[in-house]
């Protein structure tokens, strides 16, 4: 069985795979499973995988925020973007598509053509256009991260490009009297302003949509509508990294 393991800064996310695809998959809050399931050792951490539940593994490959500093004993280590694009392939058997990741912290758009990796931008330096925008942003509306990704009609203009400085501006249209749709919606649009521009340089037309965030259908429709776009979210949104390690071994690839 090999074990793919996203080192999230938010989560972490852990897939078991072997020759006919997924077997299991575990996520876990960061901190929780460095704390619980890490111990360190002279050579790095080990995975203490029978505290998770799953008895051996034959090989381990990492990728994701943490891969540099947590040195995991026994894994092999690859690029995030890499193993990301090796996840979507596999999820959704294209070869040529442009793949829109969206994570806890960062925000990552890739173009593949024939299996390859042709150009890439990525955001690590802002929080606001990041999954962890859209749980403040949920926090200050007082609704659940799932229902404020419903959303996307009749959007309420957001003018904030500071993560900080959005949330005085949404507290402001909430003072305004808007309704939840509207603001929700609003929330999500801006997240699309602050992407497009990093997609309109790699646009493809069909565009992959993988992280946390893709479970919402708000941010799907935003891409659809505005960029004319054929969006596709694989079965795995939020494990595609994991997978893409679990996948990673060439030849293996479905």
């Amino acid at each position: 069985m090999r074990c793919g393991i996203d080192l999230g800064s938010r989560s972490v996310k852990l897939v078991l795979m072997n020759e006919t695809g997924l077997q299991d998959s575990r996520l876990f809050e960061t901190v929780d499973f460095y704390r619980n399931y890490g111990r360190r050792t002279d050579n790095g951490m080990v995975v203490d995988f029978p505290a998770i539940g799953i008895e051996a593994v034959d090989s381990i490959t990492a990728t994701g925020y943490g891969r540099n500093t947590i040195d995991i004993v026994g894994a092999k280590i690859i690029p995030e973007l890499k193993a990301h694009v090796v996840g979507a392939i596999w999820q959704t058997g294209l070869e040529s598509f442009t793949l829109l990741d969206l994570g806890g912290q960062d925000s990552k758009v890739i173009k593949v053509q024939s299996g390859r990796m042709v150009g890439f931008e990525t955001n690590d330096k802002c929080a606001a256009s990041t999954g962890r925008y859209l749980e403040n942003m949920a926090t200050v509306l007082g609704i659940s991260l799932e229902e404020l990704s419903r959303y996307s009609d009749n959007p309420v203009e957001l003018n904030a490009t500071c993560a900080i400085f959005g949330e005085s501006e949404l507290i402001g249209r909430i003072v305004e009297g808007h309704g939840i749709p509207e603001l929700a919606a609003g929330v999500n649009y801006t997240i699309f302003k602050r992407i497009k521009p990093m997609l309109r340089s790699l646009l493809s037309e069909t565009v992959v949509f993988t992280g946390g965030v893709a479970l919402g259908k708000g941010i799907c429709r935003l891409l659809e509508q505005e960029l004319g776009v054929k969006v596709v979210v694989p079965r795995h949104p939020q494990l595609n990294g994991a997978i893409g390690c679990g996948v990673y071994e060439k030849g293996k690839r479905r």
